[in-house]
């Protein structure tokens, strides 16, 4: 009888954990993320894993610690951010910190004057005094209060920089010969921005290495990260930062993707037309930092911002965030996101009414919107589809794009570094996408993977390294198409490096790569056999086939044969949309100046995540010029299990038991929650409370039977709204 007693128990244990089981939300696995300056809000309890709080300056009412404790009281993760190129540092440049007068150590123009960040703040030469500052002032004190992750984010030195005293000794010390003005020959523009990616290399490698070994002797294991724009941004913007090289460094463990729309709506060309494309280059910005830590196994977490810098209206920042969200998540294998940037600014700040002189916050329809999306992300799976299209073409690039932008010599330009777009745009327009190869990255086997061709030019770039070659043509050699464009006219081709010293007498980097392929050293147009591979050789710079009209017919044609007659890769597809599956989500954008003007149309059954109602769709028609994102309810994993599948705040401490479902939501006051949850029945009861257990009534909902999902709308909440349901 004890005996049956005890089974009886252990069933009776059993069934009440049926009755009751719980999921929680585990943050540690910090897959989402923001920055934000200020101390928690209820107006900006984001509800992401992990709060990075920016600067570790006192407040006048607040310490540093006390920011940062601010936040962990409401659950989350912390980790650090400042600025390594500018930041709120006056007792460094005043003398206040070590005694001496730093106030030179910003970054110069030819006309004498200092780029300031904003005023009093200047962009930073570092120095090994300020390294020494930074190691000492700030990355000590934020991992003695407890952080292991740092962010020292935009390494950035401006092109047209480069004449101050510190940089002008650092010149001195790192090539062995008095400082040169960048303005008067190519070669001095390239040694002088050789120079700042070197400094900004050495700098944050001395103080993630310092961070590291103090995090240590704490027993803390302290991870560093970059925030960083993209090498097609700074590159398009006239400035210097260590980019792809970072991705090899021991002391780095990976980066933030900076990209929104301030850096997306850059203008190119294409078709012959100068104009912001702000899909299309949020893409390419976005493939750009994969492929930077893809090979080398860093973690890379993709931000985009729901507003931007430049004060615009409302429906400006949305469009243009829809466009750069849905380039984000075109990334299977990238599944960390920082999803916005300063909430304060978003959900407080004033913008344009257009047509008026008056501003307002945010809208509660917008608001919604966002943070579906936001809130999304925190599901969002890795996944081993692929975007649609035809695989397996990349495009070279290198850090060096950014050593020859600025100033113009000889006559030769590069507009809107048309050299890279003319390489890749007509590609991407075709709906091929089409991956950016790192050059740096050329030595690790997983950047070779399921590349058929490859296509290149040393117009706009120069090989740091005569390595890479030896890797290309080994590349080629086991069956590697390369297509190389180029007239190899450019006034840098002659630049002292490592293809003109020491012996060598290259007169392009070129002729050192087609050497090793067996090549003559200045090959014409055609068709060329090393080993298993093929090279192609156009004597042109790509710049020529996005500046004029129709004029990358040929080179897109060369692309199809290297693709499908000598790699024997297949059929290039040719198409005006991307498009992913991914977990339960369907991801589209159609783009216009493509091969049709024909909409894509979705059929199945859909929660469209665009919109704020979150209505459930039999069809979706996405025309040229925009995208798609939509909750593919065929794709639900488990029809046996109550779940919210999608909504305006974060679902935590949920339960489930027979005929019942509850759980707990949070977000920032004064937003509004539209949610739906999956349901196997239509519910009998839903009983919504707020954090003092007051019962509060639902706005908007509805059942629909055809997806069996409920509709809730009602006030957010960062204490908590409970939701009880019984069907």
């Amino acid at each position: 009888m004890k005996k049956l007693s005890l089974l009886g128990l252990t069933l009776i244990c059993c069934v009440s954990c049926i009755e009751a089981q719980q999921k929680t939300v585990d943050r540690t696995k910090e897959k989402t993320a923001f920055q934000t300056s200020g101390a928690w809000r209820p107006q900006t309890d984001v509800r992401a894993d992990v709060a990075i709080v920016y600067g570790a300056q006192d407040r006048p009412d607040m310490t540093f610690e006390q920011r940062l404790q601010s936040w962990r009281d409401r659950g989350y993760v912390t980790h650090f951010m400042t600025g390594i190129a500018w930041g709120g540092y006056n007792d460094y440049f005043d003398g206040s910190w070590d005694g001496k007068d730093h106030s030179s150590e910003g970054q110069v123009q030819q006309n004498g004057d200092t780029l300031w960040h904003h005023p009093g703040v200047p962009y930073i030469v570092p120095t090994r005094d300020f390294i020494e500052y930074m190691k000492q002032e700030h990355i000590k004190r934020v991992i003695d209060a407890g952080v292991d992750a740092i962010f020292l984010e935009e390494p950035e030195f401006f092109m047209r920089a480069g004449y101050s005293k510190a940089f002008k000794e650092a010149w001195a010390e790192y090539y062995g010969f008095p400082w040169r003005p960048q303005h008067e020959s190519p070669e001095n523009t390239y040694l002088s921005n050789k120079l700042k990616y070197h400094m900004y290399y050495k700098a944050l490698e001395e103080v993630f290495t310092f961070a590291k070994e103090y995090g240590k002797s704490k027993g803390m294991n302290v991870r560093c990260y970059v925030p960083t724009h993209s090498l097609v941004n700074y590159t398009a913007w006239n400035i210097v930062s260590p980019e792809a090289s970072l991705a090899s460094m021991p002391c780095v463990d990976g980066y933030i993707a900076q990209v929104w729309t301030g850096t997306s709506r850059q203008p190119n060309y294409y078709n012959g037309i100068l104009k912001s494309r702000v899909f299309e280059n949020a893409y390419l910005e976005y493939n750009c930092m994969r492929s930077m830590t893809a090979p080398t196994g860093r973690k890379v977490f993709f931000l985009t911002d729901p507003i931007e810098d430049a004060p615009r209206d409302w429906n400006d920042y949305k469009v243009n965030y829809q466009a750069t969200f849905t380039a984000k998540v075109l990334f299977p294998q990238v599944a960390d996101f920082e999803v916005m940037p300063w909430p304060d600014r978003i959900y407080t700040g004033l913008y344009a009414i257009p047509g008026t002189d008056k501003k307002e916050k945010i809208s509660r329809e917008y608001s919604t919107q966002m943070q579906v999306m936001v809130n999304s992300l925190n599901q969002m799976p890795v996944s081993e589809n692929k975007v649609s299209g035809t695989h397996g073409i990349g495009v070279l690039m290198s850090n060096s794009l950014m050593f020859q932008g600025f100033p113009n010599h000889d006559g030769y330009e590069d507009p809107a570094i048309s050299n890279f777009y003319g390489l890749v745009m007509p590609l991407i327009k075709r709906g091929i996408p089409a991956d950016i190869v790192h050059i740096e990255n050329v030595g690790y086997p997983e950047t070779w993977k399921d590349l058929k061709v490859l296509a290149m030019t040393y117009s706009n770039m120069k090989p740091l390294d005569p390595e890479y070659h030896k890797h290309i043509a080994e590349w080629v050699k086991n069956g590697g198409v390369l297509v190389y464009s180029g007239a190899d006219k450019d006034p840098y081709q002659s630049v002292m490096e490592w293809w003109n010293t020491k012996g060598k007498i290259y007169k392009a980097p070129s002729e050192h790569l087609f050497e090793m392929m067996g090549m003559q050293l200045d090959p014409e147009d055609g068709t060329y056999k090393y080993g298993k591979g093929t090279v192609y050789v156009l004597r042109k710079d790509p710049k020529e086939y996005v500046m004029t009209q129709g004029n990358d017919t040929h080179y897109f044609g060369v692309i199809k044969n290297a693709y499908e007659k000598s790699a024997k890769a297949g059929k290039i597809i040719e198409q005006n949309f991307l498009q992913l599956e991914r977990g339960p989500f369907l991801i589209s954008a159609v783009m216009d100046e493509s091969v049709s003007d024909r909409p894509l149309e979705l059929k199945g059954l859909y929660i469209d995540l665009f919109d704020p109602e979150l209505p459930v769709l039999y069809h979706k028609t996405v025309k040229p010029g925009e995208q798609s994102y939509l909750y593919d309810l065929n794709k639900i994993e488990d029809k046996n299990t109550p779940q919210v599948l999608c909504g305006a705040s974060r679902v935590e401490q949920e339960q489930y038991g027979k005929n019942k479902y509850s759980f707990m939501v949070k977000s920032p006051i004064e937003t509004t929650n539209v949610s739906r949850v999956y349901l196997p029945k239509q519910p009998k009861s839903i009983v919504i409370k707020d954090s003092k257990g007051t019962e509060i009534a639902v706005a908007k909902g509805g059942w629909n039977p055809a997806s069996k999902t409920q509709l809730l709308t009602f006030e957010n909440d960062p204490d908590g709204i409970f939701v009880d349901i019984t069907w």
